[in-house]
C-alpha cells in the first residue's frame, strides 16, 4: 500500500497530499468508487454538501472499518447554507450522513459575494465555533481570493482549496497563499482530463513510463500542492494514488509550469 505524503498545515494538522475526490459520484457509483480508493490505500477524502453523495459515503466508510484516526475527511458548507445558524444545520447533516463525529477538515465552498454579499465572513465566525467545539479539526475556504481572505476575522484558514491544474497553474494566487502560510489543495488537478492530452505531458509521460495523469499529479506533489483526483474507474482510481516511486526532473517540472495559459478547465 503506497505511502502517501503529509504536508503540514500552519495550525500543525498533517493532510495526506493526495486525496480522493467525489464531486460528481452519485448513488452506488460513488459508495463502489470511495470503497475502491480506501482499498487501495487513500485516506483522504474530499466531499462536500453540495455533492449531494455523503450518505453513499458513509456507507462506503462504514463498510470498510478503518479506524477514524487513519482517515482524513474533507467537507465543505455550500454558499447558501452560509448563515450560521444553517451552516451548523448543514455540518450535523454531514457529520450524521458520514457516521463520524467530527471532520478533520471544513470549508467555505465558495464566497458567493455576488449572491451572499460578506455571508462567508459571518460563516468564517461559525466554523471557528465549530472548531472550538470540536466539530472540526482544522477550518479553511475554497475559491476564495486574496481579497477575500484578508476580510476574515479571527483565525487564518489554513488551506484555500482551488481549481490548478498544468494549463490553469495560477501562480500569482499560489504565491499569495505562500506568504500567508496557507496550504493550496488542487482540485481538477488533471484540468478533467483536457491536459493530458497536452504534447508535453504525453512526451514526459512515455519518456517515464508512466500514465499523463500520474506525470500530472507528480507535478502537483513534487510543487508541494494537494492534489484532488477523481475517478470512477478501479483501474484509475489504483494508478491515481502509484506516484511515490519516481520522480521529475527540474527540466521536466519546468516543461510542465510552462503549459500555463490561464485556461480553467
Amino acid at each position: 500500500m503506497a505511502q502517501i505524503p503529509q504536508l503540514r498545515l500552519s495550525d500543525g494538522q498533517q493532510i495526506p497530499q493526495i486525496g480522493f475526490g467525489t464531486w460528481a459520484l452519485k448513488g452506488e457509483v460513488a459508495t463502489q468508487a470511495v470503497t475502491r480508493a480506501l482499498e487501495v490505500g487513500y485516506r483522504h477524502l474530499d466531499m462536500a454538501t453540495l455533492y449531494d453523495n455523503e450518505v453513499e459515503i458513509g456507507r462506503a466508510l462504514a463498510a470498510s472499518a478503518i479506524p477514524r484516526d487513519e482517515l482524513f475527511l474533507t467537507g465543505k458548507v455550500f454558499h447558501d447554507d452560509m448563515a450560521p445558524d444553517a451552516a451548523r444545520r448543514a455540518l450535523e447533516t454531514t457529520l450524521a450522513d458520514l457516521g463520524v463525529d467530527h471532520l478533520d477538515l471544513y470549508l467555505i465552498h465558495s464566497p458567493s459575494v455576488k449572491r451572499h454579499g460578506d455571508a462567508y465572513i459571518w460563516c468564517w465566525e461559525a466554523l471557528q465555533r465549530f472548531q472550538a467545539e470540536g466539530l472540526v479539526t482544522s477550518i479553511g475556504v475554497s475559491n476564495f481570493t486574496d481579497d477575500h481572505i484578508a476580510a476574515l476575522r479571527g483565525a487564518t484558514p489554513v488551506v484555500n482549496q482551488i481549481e490548478l491544474h498544468p494549463t490553469f497553474s495560477q501562480p500569482r494566487l499560489r504565491a499569495q497563499m505562500r506568504a500567508r502560510k496557507i496550504a493550496v489543495v488542487s482540485y481538477s488537478p488533471l484540468g478533467q482530463a483536457d491536459d493530458l492530452t497536452n504534447q508535453v505531458v504525453q512526451e514526459i509521460a512515455e519518456a517515464s513510463g508512466r500514465t499523463p495523469a500520474q506525470v500530472v499529479l507528480r507535478w502537483h506533489v513534487q510543487h508541494g500542492l494537494v492534489a484532488i483526483p477523481r475517478s470512477s474507474h478501479p483501474q484509475r482510481i489504483a494508478e491515481n494514488l502509484d506516484i511515490f516511486d519516481f520522480e521529475l526532473s527540474r527540466e521536466q517540472l519546468g516543461l510542465i509550469d510552462s503549459m500555463d495559459e490561464s485556461e480553467r478547465s
